[in-house]
């Protein structure tokens, strides 16, 4: 499989995967409904009604994920990829929001401790961690922003689910209703700041920020190892989600360059780009006496 068609692949894969979570989540969200109610646990009800929300989060960031996948048009002529990015900021901030009322309760829940029936937590927590993690697996190897961000939202549902474990079976055997709260903030924290730091990458990929597996210097010094070319000026090299880069550049060849020779470099300019992963490559070629002058655009048949 080339890489083209592995890209295309890991593309599709990312609106099944996200879909593939909202699913879980959804279905997790009636359970946990059920045994709230059952287990009389506000606790639960509360992060019942927070799934409900992250379902519509996920819900919307699926749709996005499939709507990037448009190929490009008289509207949008580099394609729909860039709505992806959406769906990531959608849903981190959703998590700013639900983590502040996340801490508002469990500052409450530390000044003011409340009981809850410890074996229901139990086994419903058992049951969260199973499903949130089957998610987590489906997503990890997720390549977009947009699952990078889903994956931080289920992480947070597993990892919340563990403290919800660990603390009902410490207040089974002890009366000690405060460690709960305790450990969401620890974990809330966490989300927080990887929020933060996904929020962060997403925009500097709406500014056009250089890809951060690319060093841009390094690129252009391979370029000029190419024999023919003289000289690189007007190197600009951006990524529209994340995975798709997108490079231009103006070339510098000898007057005398003929055409075979310049369609032969403008290969090896397509092949060094491509190993470091930019697909779309735009080549303009100028000759010595015409650089800074008028421009030479030649086309390879």
């Amino acid at each position: 499989m080339n890489d083209h068609s592995h890209n295309q692949s890991a593309k599709s894969n990312s609106s099944k995967n996200i879909a593939y979570a909202f699913v879980l989540n959804l279905s997790f969200a009636l359970i946990e409904l059920v045994g709230g109610l059952f287990t009389n646990s506000v606790a639960i009800l509360s992060d019942a009604v927070h799934d409900f929300g992250d379902s519509l989060s996920l819900g919307v960031a699926w749709y996005l994920q499939k709507y990037s996948q448009k190929r490009g048009d008289r509207f949008y002529s580099y394609g729909y990829k860039r709505f992806s990015l959406l769906g990531s900021i959608f849903i981190s901030l959703v998590l700013a929001i639900g983590s502040v009322f996340i801490i508002q309760e469990s500052v409450k829940r530390i000044i003011e401790p409340q009981q809850a029936h410890a074996p229901g937590m139990i086994i419903l927590a058992v049951i969260g961690i199973i499903v949130n993690g089957a998610a987590v697996l489906r997503l990890k190897h997720g390549t977009s922003h947009n699952e990078r961000a889903v994956l931080l939202h289920m992480m947070e549902d597993v990892l919340g689910w563990i403290a919800v474990f660990i603390g009902a079976i410490l207040m089974y055997f002890f009366d000690l209703p405060f460690l709960d709260p305790l450990m969401s903030l620890i974990i809330t924290a966490w989300v927080l700041w990887n929020v933060y730091r996904n929020l962060r990458n997403t925009v500097k990929i709406m500014l056009q920020e250089v890809p951060q597996n690319v060093n841009i210097q390094e690129l252009e010094d391979s370029l000029l190892t190419i024999n023919e070319i003289t000289s690189v000026h007007d190197l600009h090299l951006w990524t529209l989600d994340g995975e798709n880069h997108i490079l231009t550049l103006h070339a510098v060849v000898a007057d005398e360059t003929d055409s075979l020779t310049i369609c032969n470099l403008k290969e090896k300019m397509r092949e060094i780009a491509s190993s470091l992963g930019i697909e779309h490559i735009t080549i303009e070629i100028e000759r010595t006496g015409e650089a800074g002058n008028c421009k030479y655009t030649h086309t390879c048949m």
